[in-house]
Order: C-alpha cells, then structure tokens, then sequence
C-alpha cells in the first residue's frame, strides 16, 4: 500500500482537482481552451480575487474556481459579441448597472419634446421634468437641484438685471440715438449706424431680446412711422421692413462676437469644460477668435440685405435731424446713466482682466450689480420684476443638470461613440467630419424655439462627437459656440429677439424664412472661409 500511495501521491487540494476523483493511473488531460479577447465596454482594475485559479482566496466559492465550468456564476467584464466589421459601441446600461442613466435620458428627452412642442410654459415643463427625476430615484435630490448653483447660470441671471438698467436709465437709446445722427443720411448708413451701435454695446448689455426690445425696435418703429412706413401695411416695405430684418441678421454677429454679448455663450464654455476642454482667457480667446469673421459679416450684413431685400426709400435725410431733437429733448447725460457707463466698464474689464486677477466672472457680474443697486440705479423691484431672468435660472438649471448628469452616467459619450463609428465609416477627415457635424448642429435649430434651450439639449453631445471624431478640441468648442449665436434669426421662433423683432409686425412670415435660410449660407460661408484661416492663423488647429 505504501508503496502504491508513493508511486501515485493524493492531490493536493487545488483549484483543477477539487471537482475530480484521484486516478489510479496518470491520464492526461485536455489543455483548457484559451480565453477569447473581446472589446470591453468598461474595463474593471484587476484585484485581488482574480488571482490565478490555483491559488485561489479563502472568500471565493467552490464554483468560482473552475472558471471554464458552464455553471461558473462569476460576471464577466467581456461579451461573447464578434462581427466581421470594427465593434460597436455598446449603451452604457450593459456596462455598468446604468439603468438610471436610461431612465434619465428618456426624462432628458422628454423635457426637450415639450420645450420643442409647448404643451405648457418652459419653466413649468421643465420642472416636471424635474420633479420625474426625483420622484422616481432616477437622479438623487442634490444631484437634480446641482445646477442651480452653477456660476454661469447666475452670471446669466445678473446679465438680465444688466440689460435692465440699459433700458431704465435710456442709455442704450442714447447710444444707438447718437450713431442715427452721425450715419443716417441714408438708409444704408442708417442700418450701419444700428447695426454698429449694437455692436457697441453688446458686451455690457449680455441679452440680444433686451438689446432688441429695448433698444433698437423702438428706434426703428419712430424712423419708420416718420417715413410713412407702418406696420401691417404694404407701405412697411418703404423703410420699416429693410431696418427689422437687417437689425435682425445683424444681432447674431453681435452676440457671437463677444462672450458676454449673450446668456448662452457663456453655457457653451461651461458646458465645454465639463467634457475636458478648458479655454484660457476666455474673453479674450473668445474675441480674437472670432473678431476678424464676425466684423466682416457685420459690414457685409446691410450690404448683402441692401440688394436682396431693398427698402422703397434710399435716402433719409431727415433722420440725423430727428435724431438730434432727440436727444435735445432728452437732455444731458443724467447721473444715472453715468453710473451705467461706469459700473458697465468695471464689469466687462474685469471679465476680459479677471482671470489675471483672480476674480471669476460672476463675482464681477456680482459687483457691478450690487453697485447699481448701491446707487439706486436698479432697486430690488426691478430685478424681482424680471421674470425672465427668474425664469431662466429655473428651466436652465433642470437642463443643464439633466446633461451635465447625463455625461457623467456615460450616456453623452455612448452617442458620441455611435456617431463616431458612422462617420469613420465613411472615411471622413476629422475636417469632414467637423463640417458635417456643424451643419447638423445648425439645421437641427430649426426644431428649437430657444437657443439656450438648444444648447442645453445637444451642444454638450455634439462637442464630444467632434472631439471623438478628432477634431481639436477648443475649434470644436468655440465653433460650435459661434453657431449657437448665429442660427438666432433663422426663424420668427428661434430666439427671444426673432420674436421681438417679428412682433414689430413689419416683416411678413415668409420673408423671415427666405431671408433666414439666405443670410445663413452667407454667414457660413464667411465664417467657414474667413474663420478657416483666421483660426489656422491662431493656431486653433
């Protein structure tokens, strides 16, 4: 018997001999079949409990450590899936228990259907759309309410409360007042005298509907009216029609000119550095980047309308004068709009100088605010009877939670993946692909009624499409930035000043679209050769 037990010793009790009876006689067994590599969705860190099989930990079960067993009950991290062509990437749900994430995205989804469709009002909607995602433990309460504290969407807020007092003191009147009388003698020149004086003022007045309501709409209708042009009426054409719709094209260069010039410009750059693409200096990246396109397509905007959309009357000589007994009866600059003007060029220096000083641009926004109400330029009324403001950092905030929190849970990168994999598909260049992805983004406005309601819904997903598609990041970024200002006059409905300007009832439905869709190929076209070489020039790409 010993002499058995020594020729043939019992085994050892290991992972490849605790399922098998000792054999009388040494038979040799079958290699294991090699492990297949498949493309992971999510790869796990290696620990301690995936050791080898022979040496296996106290805590693991019997079955576990036989893993080529059918009955082996371990997860894996791989999926049996193979295909003749490159793999696809797989929904985020089959990676990690994402079922939220899901959840989430048809929430998301159906916020943005009724942003789009209109069921109720904006601010309400969203908020059901927020209430679904608590009540259903699809987002947790801090997590759902996380925007509401975002920096930007304050500073959003702040810029409405700054347009206000534009409006209250009559400074943004004066300024465009003053441009009428020095360029108005005709109409070309009195539609470059508007199209400047906003200009001017954009990056201190950051809401393109104030500066429209507010400001430019009014002028218009009194040059109009005194010109025997009216609304409503075939005499709109003589001159009324002609200044609308050139304020109109005009107002998208103003806002993507400057940073501060509109609420969703500043989203665009904290959305962008959610996905990792942080722009240094941003005011001034943000001007030098898009200074030379933009001033182009401002002196060209009144040219190329000039010629397509012609006003009846080519010469107003009586504007400069009605302009100057404007401002005689409006008298010399008041106390309170020198307190404008002032508190305005503190703020925007320490937008374009604060990152060099240490001060964030809310905290500027904060400042120049407390100081208008310090001096009674804005009371506390006035910014309480700013709805829109109000309303805005309610619905942004649900928006830009919801994506914010869909890039987190992997969704926004999933699809960005997809669409990736379509346009490698095609072969396309990441230059291509960025001319494609573009397009898409500003034709896709025409199902939108907001651009900040845009930008919440899609700006986040298609900037990681053009950055898994190769294009550089910051391009990429600004780009599509720029686009966001620009598809404002598309429509009567694409934007707060589309529907102010609209509303001035002299420009028919069918003019907004004709001349939408055309002063669109020319902006591309300006933006896409001009902005193409300029952006090479800074070294964007």
């Amino acid at each position: 018997m010993e002499s058995l037990l020594a020729l043939h010793p019992l085994p050892s009790p290991s992972s490849s001999s605790l399922f098998r009876r000792p054999r009388p006689f040494p038979r040799s067994s079958p290699p294991p079949p090699p492990p297949v590599s498949l493309p992971a969705l999510r790869s796990r860190p290696p620990s301690s409990s995936s050791s080898s099989p022979s040496s296996p930990s106290p805590q693991r079960s019997l079955l576990s450590l036989h893993p080529y067993l059918p009955f082996n009950h371990k997860p894996k991290a791989h999926f049996p899936i193979r295909s003749s062509s490159s793999p696809s990437p797989s929904p985020p749900a089959a990676a990690s228990a994402a079922a939220a994430a899901w959840q989430l995205l048809a929430i998301f989804a159906s916020t943005i259907a009724g942003l789009v469709l209109g069921p109720l009002p904006v601010g309400a909607w969203s908020f059901l759309g927020l209430t679904a995602s608590v009540a259903t433990r699809t987002l947790p309460f801090p997590a759902a309410f996380s925007a509401f504290t975002s920096e930007v969407i304050w500073l959003i807020v702040i810029s409405f409360f700054f347009a206000r007092g534009f409006v209250k003191t009559g400074l943004g009147d004066r300024i465009a007042t003053y441009f009428v009388k020095w360029l108005g003698r005709s109409t070309l020149g009195l539609s470059y005298g508007l199209t400047l004086s906003e200009a001017l003022i954009a990056p201190a007045m950051p809401s393109t509907t104030a500066r429209a309501g507010g400001v430019f709409v009014p002028i218009i209708k009194s040059l109009s009216l005194s010109a025997g042009s009216r609304p409503g009426d075939p005499s709109a054409r003589k001159l009324g029609s002609y200044l609308i719709q050139s304020q109109f094209q005009s107002a998208g260069n103003s806002s993507a000119l400057f940073l501060t010039a509109a609420a969703q410009n500043l989203l665009c750059l904290k959305l962008a550095e959610a996905l990792g693409v942080i722009i240094k200096y941003p005011w001034v990246s943000w001007f030098k980047a898009a200074s030379l396109p933009a001033i182009i397509s401002l002196l060209a905007t009144p040219l190329v309308l000039y010629k397509l959309y012609p006003p009846e009357i080519k010469d107003t000589p009586d504007a400069p004068a009605m302009a100057a007994k404007k401002l005689e009866n409006m008298g010399p600059v008041t106390r309170n709009e020198w307190a404008m003007v002032g508190t305005m060029l503190l703020a925007v220096s320490l937008w374009v100088f604060g990152d060099a000083l240490g001060i964030p641009s809310v905290i500027a926004a904060m400042i120049g605010l407390s100081i208008l109400l310090l001096l009674g330029v804005l009371d506390w009324d006035d910014c309480l009877s700013e709805k829109s403001a109000w309303d805005t950092l309610a619905w942004f905030a649900v928006l830009v939670g919801m994506a914010g929190q869909l890039t987190n849970l992997g969704i926004v990168t999933w699809m960005s993946d997809c669409v990736a994999k379509s346009l490698q598909s095609f072969s396309l260049s990441w230059p291509a692909a960025f001319g494609v992805l573009q397009a898409s983004y500003f034709l896709i406005h025409y199902l939108f009624a907001s651009q900040t309601g845009h930008v919440g819904a899609l700006y986040s997903a298609f900037l990681a499409m053009h950055l898994a598609a190769g294009v550089p990041g910051v391009l990429a970024a600004l780009a599509l930035a720029y686009n966001t200002s620009l598809f404002g006059a598309l429509t009567h409905y694409s934007s707060g000043q589309a529907a102010v300007y609209y509303g001035a009832g002299y420009i028919d439905l069918p003019d907004v679209f004709k001349m939408g869709f055309v002063m669109a190929l020319v902006n591309a076209l300006i933006w896409g050769v001009v902005g193409t070489f300029w952006w090479k020039f800074l070294g964007l790409y």
